[in-house]
C-alpha cells in the first residue's frame, strides 16, 4: 500500500513579481507526497489562474485520485484520469521521483539524461518604469546574467527596451508579453525588438489570436507559451510559431513534456523550458528536459525570500549541477 499526502504551501518572495497579469508577492504551491516501504517521492505544483486553477481547485482535484493513488496508480494510467495542468502535474512528479528513489538514482539518469555542471537560466526584469528596469538589468548583469528576459505590458515597449539594451549592450534579451499585445502594430513591434538584438519574442498575443502571427514574416523568432500545453496544441502552432516554451504545470508533467519536447522538435520546433513561481523541488522535475533546449527559464526559486530543503544551487542566471 502506497501512502499519499497532499498539502499547500506558501513561500514570501524577496520582491514582488510584475507581469501584465498583476503584482505576485509569494509563491503557492502544492505539493504530493507518495511513499513506499519508506522510500518517498515527492512532487510541485503552482496553480495559475490564467488556466482557471487555484489552490482550491487544484487540491480538489488531486484528492480525486488520491484513493486510487494509495492503490498504485501509474504514471500511465495517470495521463487518462487527470487532464493536463497542474494539479497532474504534482502527482506525475511524485510518482517520477519515487521510482527514482526506488532505484537509488537522481531522476536524469533514471532517464538515461547526462546533465551539464551548469546550465544558464533567465533571469526576469520585471515590469517597472524605463529606468527601474534598465537598473534591473543592469545589476543582473553585473552579478553574471548573461540572459534576462524582459516582462512586458502593452505600455512603453520602445522606451523600456531601448533603456534596457543601452544599460545591458552584451546581454542575450527575451521578451515576454504574457498575452498583453494586439495584432494592430505588432509588425512593428517585432521589427522593434529585431533591431535591438532581442532574442526571442514570446507570446505576444492572447492564446486566441494566434492567427495574426501567420501574417507576417518573422523577424525574430516568436515562442508560444500560453498557446502550447501539450502535443494536441502544435498542430495549431505551426507557421506561426517558431519556438515553444514547455512547462510542466501546463503539460501536466514530467511524462507528456518528454512527449511534447520529441514532437516539438520532429515538426520543427525549437524549445525553450520554463518555470512558474516555484521552489527547487519544481525545477529538479523538469531537469531532464535541458539538454534539449534552446532557453532555460528556470529562475523561479530565485525569486523565493527562503528556497525548500535542500535547494538547488543558483548564482545570478546560471544553475549549477
Amino acid at each position: 500500500m502506497r501512502s499519499v499526502k497532499v498539502y499547500e504551501e506558501a513561500w514570501p518572495l524577496h520582491t514582488p513579481f510584475v507581469i501584465s497579469r498583476g503584482s505576485r508577492n509569494e509563491a503557492c504551491v502544492v505539493v504530493v507526497e507518495c511513499e513506499e516501504n519508506g522510500i518517498k517521492g515527492v512532487g510541485e505544483c503552482t496553480p495559475y489562474p490564467r488556466y482557471g486553477e487555484s489552490l482550491a481547485s487544484v487540491m480538489a482535484q488531486i484528492m480525486t485520485v488520491v484513493p486510487d493513488l494509495q492503490a498504485g496508480l501509474t504514471r500511465e494510467a495517470l495521463q487518462q484520469r487527470l487532464p493536463a495542468g497542474a494539479a497532474r502535474n504534482a502527482i506525475d512528479c511524485a510518482l517520477w521521483s519515487l521510482e527514482a528513489a526506488k532505484q537509488h538514482k537522481p531522476l536524469p539518469s533514471l532517464l538515461d539524461v547526462t546533465l551539464p555542471q551548469s546550465i544558464v537560466t533567465a533571469q526576469t526584469v520585471v515590469i517597472g518604469e524605463p529606468e527601474q528596469m534598465a537598473a534591473s538589468a543592469q545589476a543582473l548583469y553585473a552579478t553574471g546574467a548573461t540572459l534576462l528576459k524582459v516582462k512586458l505590458d502593452d505600455r512603453l515597449i520602445s522606451e523600456r527596451m531601448v533603456a534596457i539594451r543601452a544599460a545591458v549592450p552584451d546581454a542575450t534579451l527575451i521578451v515576454d508579453a504574457n498575452e498583453s499585445w494586439h495584432s494592430e502594430g505588432l509588425a512593428a513591434r517585432c521589427q522593434l525588438l529585431a533591431d535591438l538584438g532581442v532574442a526571442m519574442l514570446e507570446q505576444p498575443l492572447p492564446a486566441d489570436d494566434d492567427a495574426a502571427l501567420a501574417n507576417f514574416i518573422h523577424p525574430l523568432p516568436v515562442c508560444a507559451d500560453e498557446s502550447c500545453h501539450t502535443r494536441e496544441s502544435l498542430s495549431d502552432l505551426k507557421g506561426r510559431y517558431e519556438m515553444v516554451n514547455i512547462k510542466l504545470d501546463k503539460t501536466g508533467g514530467l511524462t507528456e513534456a518528454l512527449a511534447l519536447a520529441k514532437h516539438a522538435q520532429a515538426q520543427g520546433f525549437t524549445l525553450m523550458l520554463g518555470c512558474m513561481l516555484c521552489t527547487s523541488r519544481a525545477i529538479g522535475a523538469a531537469l531532464p528536459l535541458v539538454n534539449s533546449v534552446r532557453f532555460a527559464d528556470l529562475d523561479g526559486p530565485t525569486w523565493l525570500a527562503v528556497d525548500v530543503s535542500p535547494a538547488l544551487s543558483f548564482t545570478s542566471g546560471v544553475l549549477h549541477l
